[in-house]
């Protein structure tokens, strides 16, 4: 029995990784389809790169930060349990992974590319795992001294805080480093409106990342023992949540809606194995609206360029997530109990507090060494151009 235990958890958490590798194709393309077209070819190519050096970053340098081991010994020691531990790592490396994915979209049309590679090596290799060891395994004492407070330690089952929160504070230092796109604001007080490119692109990704969010969630019981449907059904009401809540804070617009199940997605991660699903449908209905008031404000008023929005998707949505948990979590709200709001802010605030200074750090080094951006003549002909030297429907053929 104890093999066939061992043979169906390594499946199962490996069908988990699948999905979520699965996800990283609906961010690539929910940035493709909301950058403009001569970015188009960049935003394909950023994500796939991306994931490749986020692989070998992890793999070296970062699980072993995050958990304390490490993979340098023979394959015969790496096969036993069914290599249940290499197929935990790449789980817990699509993870990671999307750090770099959701910085890509606030950075979008206007990054030089080697140096993001850099920041990515840098975020997944270090920063990241710094935060996600003591979250998930309790590194420093810190949970153990958040439980002595509060009487319960931080709670995050699927990452909130950990990997949306942490990427989305990390994105919003980078791309006010970055600085905005050329003309987006204009000297008279205007904004020049970049529309998406490519509605049905968009869409396509918003599609691809909430089917693959059901691995992301319901996989991070890690083993089937502890799979739990609850867990699967507070994702399904959350994303139905935040679809509703942009599709009227947004007035029906399609950028809106499609962005508002990732909103109630990423805020439902934190406590989906501890809320009723009426809990997790309100956390989804205000993470909707918490991403389109954000967005707007970002955007129109502050004039911080965010292409995708990530700082108010990933960041502000996580933290409210990370929150939500201490809330909904809660017998009184018809939840499972065994968390503390406390609790969850002291953990959400050390996970804000880390990603920001870990995104000032990495980004304003490279700002200062290596340049961060495209110049001038570059960003007004694309990063596709630029980069790739070629476009993503390039209208007629090149004679070599």
């Amino acid at each position: 029995m104890d093999a066939l235990k061992q043979g169906a958890d390594a499946l199962f958490i490996l069908l988990g990784g699948i999905m979520v590798l699965a996800m990283h194709a609906g961010f690539a393309f929910l940035e493709l389809g909301t950058v403009r077209k001569k970015n188009q070819v960049n935003a394909l190519v950023k994500i796939l790169v991306d994931f490749s050096v986020s692989t070998i970053a992890y793999f070296i340098v970062g699980y072993g930060v995050a958990y304390g081991t490490h993979f340098f010994i023979g394959a015969e020691q790496l096969a036993q349990k069914n290599g249940y531990e290499l197929v935990k790592f790449f789980f817990l490396l699509t993870f990671a992974a999307a750090i770099p994915a959701i910085i890509s979209g606030g950075i979008a049309e206007r990054a030089r590319f080697w140096p993001q590679l850099i920041a990515t090596a840098v975020i997944v290799g270090v920063v990241y795992p710094f935060f996600e060891g003591i979250a998930w395994n309790g590194h420093f004492g810190v949970q153990a001294w958040i439980e002595s407070v509060t009487g319960a330690s931080f709670h995050d089952f699927a990452g909130s805080v950990v990997v949306h929160a942490v990427g989305g504070w990390i994105a919003l230092p980078a791309v006010v480093l970055l600085g905005a796109r050329a003309n987006r604001y204009r000297k008279d007080g205007a904004v020049s409106a970049h529309p998406p490119s490519n509605i049905p692109f968009l869409a396509l990704g918003a599609w691809i990342l909430c089917v693959g969010w059901f691995g992301f969630n319901v996989m991070s019981a890690q083993t089937l023992d502890k799979i739990s449907g609850l867990v699967a059904v507070n994702s399904l009401m959350a994303m139905v949540g935040g679809t509703l809540a942009a599709l009227i804070a947004g007035k029906n617009d399609p950028g809106f809606v499609h962005n508002g199940p990732l909103a109630g997605l990423v805020a439902v991660c934190a406590g989906s194995d501890l809320m009723h699903p009426l809990g997790a449908l309100v956390v989804g209905l205000v993470a909707g609206l918490l991403f389109v008031q954000m967005f707007t404000l970002t955007q129109n008023r502050w004039k911080i360029d965010d292409v995708l929005g990530v700082w108010p998707l990933h960041g502000l949505c996580g933290t409210w997530g990370g929150i939500a948990a201490g809330l909904f979590g809660q017998k009184a709200l018809g939840g499972l109990g065994g968390v503390s709001f406390g609790a969850q802010l002291i953990g959400t605030g050390l996970g804000v507090a880390w990603a920001l200074l870990g995104g000032v750090v990495v980004y304003g080094v490279l700002k200062a060494t290596l340049g961060i951006r495209l110049d001038q003549e570059e960003e007004y002909e694309g990063a596709d151009l630029t980069i790739h030297k070629i476009s993503a429907t390039p209208d007629r053929e090149v004679s070599w």
